[in-house]
């Protein structure tokens, strides 16, 4: 019996064992849990905190600095004199803006002009290249069509001369023939 006892006790002493591992796992787990749900709670808390905080500091800070900005408008013609110096201040910064501005025209319009002329004398040089190149070429297509023409009207010539000397050797010989035929006939009649 002694061994049943001891047998026994053992499955429950290692039931108890594991209940109480069991609950202290649950224990720490469920802490585990609570620490993350804390975490995220907080976490989420100053995130809406913090979104809060923009949509209520927005406004406010637009309405001070339009307030500043109203006040810096306003504070220069509070008085004849600030607004006398204030005055003399816009007329100066205007005149240099204006010479300012008349200076960068008068720079770019002299550009323009400059870069109008070089561009012009470019156009004429280049003009007088291709004019010059043209009648170079025209000279030298006349001439070489004047030769052309001149050789042709030789050998046309000498052709001819070549023809008409024999058909001269052969007239002059006809009426050779014709004149000593007509004597013939002269003295057979």
């Amino acid at each position: 019996m002694a061994e049943t006892k001891s047998n026994g006790s053992k499955p429950k002493t290692q039931a108890k064992r594991a209940t109480t591992e069991a609950k202290k796992s649950a224990a720490k787990s469920a802490k585990a849990s609570k620490r993350a749900a804390t975490k995220t709670a907080v976490a989420e808390k100053n995130q809406v905190q913090s979104v809060v905080q923009t949509a209520v500091d927005v406004p406010v800070g637009a309405v001070l600095s339009v307030s500043d900005r109203v006040s810096d408008l306003v504070e220069p013609w509070t008085d004849r004199s600030k607004a006398q110096r204030q005055i003399k201040g816009y007329r100066t910064s205007l005149r240099k803006s204006l010479k300012r501005t008349e200076r960068r025209g008068s720079t770019a319009r002299r550009k323009a002009i400059t870069e109008a002329r070089k561009t012009r004398k470019e156009l004429e040089r280049e003009a007088r290249s291709r004019r010059r190149n043209v009648e170079t070429t025209i000279k030298r297509n006349r001439n070489e069509v004047e030769q052309r023409v001149r050789k042709t009207i030789n050998e046309q010539t000498a052709r001819a001369q070549a023809v008409t000397g024999p058909a001269q050797v052969v007239t002059g010989t006809a009426q050779a023939v014709v004149g000593q035929v007509g004597s013939q006939l002269n003295s057979l009649r």
